[in-house]
């Protein structure tokens, strides 16, 4: 396993829970990666414009590096090109930032094409406005692995410009295919439902109890990234339920846009399953519900969410009414469970059911004949079949959403007719 040494500049006016809470992820996303953390650097002042973090503390990383030979530093602040290049010469050693952290483990996760090409887009929407200052810096001086990029010519920035634009056409094209296929879904009498929250709630964990399911389910950060679809039976009703890639704090726009087709799996689902873990620090569980909230409203309209407050099974009662009333406000329809314990999900699937789009509900007349039955298939896979009597002719009690109930209809008064 690869070591690595992180390194946190703190605001000056930070709060110091919030400040180890971050250093903690950074340390999470780390192992995430494959990383070994074998030392901790932290810093409180306003940035410097060479290094971000003052040059004494420099020297003092630069000594931590010489004494523990690390294979990378890693910055939970995001770093300009200059101050990347600058870290790398003091130290002798390859610095990334954070978000170069996250992409990293991104291309570990990308299973698909779509999340290949997601992945190489970020990277290079990451790399694009620093083109200029890479390509002068590997001129002045060759650093082998800086940025992690290799080397160069002058016609960096141009195939950057053309590699992006292949990449988007590309992600058109499968994101019209996806918006295809969730048309279909819809036309077939599916509900489609998204699961999201901040990275390592337990979305994946709640996932694999609705739909008895084996996703890979791991304390690790961004454990799912290519989302993974399964059906569900909700009391008769046919829903689809997905599991999304996980929010995170401070993602940056370019970050967001490459990952929009993922992220659409959630904008675009009827309904959306907010799983928080309530055992953590109450002001962790606000700051990630806000992040999660911030995420999704500027994007969906008047879809309903449940707030899934997991891990239950690991605070007393009397801690979890406490932290259900500081977080009333930013849960709407909560529901307390442990997405470990499939017992638990039951109340989830009835709150699903009432919270899905209203079917009708009608008694249709259909001719006993190979027409009528075929009919009475139809219904069955559209909708719900409560009731059938069969006298000169088949009396159906169904239940299906509105165009349905319509088209059976018309077809019920051509047969009166």
């Amino acid at each position: 396993m690869k070591k690595v040494v992180l390194v946190q500049r703190n605001e000056l006016e930070s709060n110091e829970h919030h400040n180890s809470r971050k250093l903690k992820e950074l340390e999470e996303l780390a192992y995430s990666a494959g990383y070994s953390v074998i030392g901790k650097l932290t810093q409180t002042r306003n940035p410097n414009r060479n290094y971000n973090i003052g040059p004494g503390k420099v020297e003092e990383l630069a000594n931590l590096v010489s004494e523990s030979n690390p294979d990378k530093i890693i910055f939970y602040n995001q770093l300009s090109v200059m101050q990347i290049y600058n870290i790398s010469e003091k130290c002798k050693c390859e610095t990334i930032d954070k978000f170069n952290l996250i992409l990293e483990i991104f291309a570990l996760k990308a299973r698909t094409k779509r999340a290949q090409y997601q992945v190489e887009l970020a990277k290079l929407q990451y790399e694009l406005p620093k083109a200029k200052t890479i390509v002068s810096l590997l001129k002045k001086s060759e650093k082998p692995g800086f940025m992690g990029l290799g080397g160069y010519e002058d016609s960096y920035e141009t195939d950057l410009k053309n590699r992006i634009s292949r990449i988007k056409k590309e992600l058109k094209q499968v994101q019209k295919d996806y918006e295809n296929l969730r048309q279909h879904r819809h036309e077939k009498g599916f509900s489609l439902i998204a699961l999201a929250g901040y990275t390592n709630a337990g979305k994946s964990t709640l996932f694999n109890n609705i739909v008895n399911e084996d996703v890979e389910a791991e304390h690790k950060l961004f454990t799912t990234l290519s989302p993974t679809t399964r059906s569900l039976d909700v009391n008769g009703r046919k829903v689809l339920v997905t599991d999304t890639v996980g929010f995170i704090e401070n993602l940056p726009h370019w970050l967001v846009d490459s990952f929009k087709s993922t992220l659409d799996e959630i904008f675009l689902a009827d309904m959306i399953l907010l799983v928080v873990d309530i055992s953590e620090d109450i002001e962790d569980v606000k700051s990630k519900l806000i992040t999660c909230h911030n995420t999704l409203w500027e994007e969906i309209e008047a879809v309903p969410i449940i707030t899934v407050i997991n891990k239950i099974d690991k605070v007393s009662t009397n801690c979890l009414n406490h932290k259900i009333s500081e977080i009333s406000y930013l849960t709407p329809n909560p529901i307390m469970l442990s997405a470990k314990n499939p017992g638990s999900i039951k109340p989830l699937i009835e709150k699903i059911s009432s919270l899905l789009p209203e079917w009708k509900r009608r008694s249709l007349k259909l001719p006993i004949s190979s027409y009528g039955m075929s009919i009475l298939s139809w219904l069955f896979d559209e909708g719900i079949v409560h009731e059938i009597k069969y006298t000169d002719k088949i009396i159906v009690d169904v239940e299906a959403r509105d165009e349905i109930i319509k088209k059976a209809e018309k077809i019920n008064d051509n047969y009166r007719t």
